[in-house]
């Protein structure tokens, strides 16, 4: 290629490969190109016009379970001729890498490549069954806990420090797990049984604070919220499937009470 062009692309040596500056400007040319090609396909396809096609989407596990999914139904009933993926994790997944479109982000992002809709934010919350605290005790400041049986949801809370804030003071305060979960649903579970007190995120414990089966605690002491972002890969090239899809979450997640108190 090289030959061709007349142009030296790569500075090699016997350990790297490195591209020149024409080598730079040829990959970004070319990249233009490909994505120009796409777009015109795109175009012929119908794609950008009408949604179609498989989409794909990433989100934590329980927040997919509890509000994806039935964002998924009515989207699947308005836009009959896409298919929906659904890939939950209680990790980042790589959108590039691992061939995914939309992905819910909890949390401040780091990938700054990615086009984002802010939707709403979230808190950590400390949570215990009413006859648990009927039995042990409220606790009336993060260092009661210590006299408190732990449940660690280690999604959410993967140290045993945790941290509050008192008064713009941070806190933090060491616990020892009573019983200690690697999934977020189990530690609700557990708690809503009454094994304990459990630290969760606002969005997972919501409706059974709402209608009685757990306790908030220690508001006075929560930190900052966290927020919930809906990310993809695509620009102004966004397919219609995408910008379907994120329309309809981005009005059904702002308007949910458990993610934007101030709309309940």
């Amino acid at each position: 290629m090289e030959a061709s062009l007349g142009v030296k692309l790569f500075n090699r040596s016997t350990r790297h490969v490195r591209l020149t500056d024409s080598g730079e400007r040829f990959l970004t040319d070319m990249k233009q190109l490909l994505e120009d090609l796409e777009l015109a396909q795109a175009a012929a396809s119908g794609s950008y016009l009408n949604p179609k096609g498989t989409l794909s989407i990433t989100a934590p596990v329980l927040f997919g379970q509890k509000y994806i999914i039935p964002i998924v139904a009515e989207y699947l009933e308005l836009y009959p001729d896409v298919s929906v993926k659904t890939v939950f994790y209680d990790r980042i997944c790589n959108l590039l890498e691992e061939g995914l479109e939309i992905a819910i982000r909890i949390g401040h992002l780091q990938d700054s490549s990615l086009y984002a809709t802010h939707v709403g934010d979230v808190s950590r919350v400390v949570c215990g069954s009413p006859g648990y605290f009927a039995k042990y005790g409220i606790p009336k400041h993060p260092a009661d806990l210590t006299r408190h049986k732990i449940i660690m949801a280690s999604t959410v809370e993967p140290s045993t420090s945790w941290r509050f804030v008192a008064s713009g003071t941070k806190e933090t305060v060491r616990v020892a797990p009573h019983l200690d979960c690697n999934h977020n649903d189990a530690a609700l579970n557990a708690a809503i049984l009454g094994c304990g007190v459990t630290r969760l995120m606002s969005y997972q414990v919501g409706e059974d604070i709402q209608e009685g089966r757990l306790q908030k605690v220690l508001d006075a002491y929560e930190t900052d919220p966290l927020p919930i972002h809906i990310v993809h890969l695509e620009g102004r090239r966004t397919t219609a499937k995408i910008r379907s899809f994120i329309d309809l979450s981005v009005e059904r997640l702002r308007a949910n009470p458990f993610i934007n108190p101030a709309t309940g």
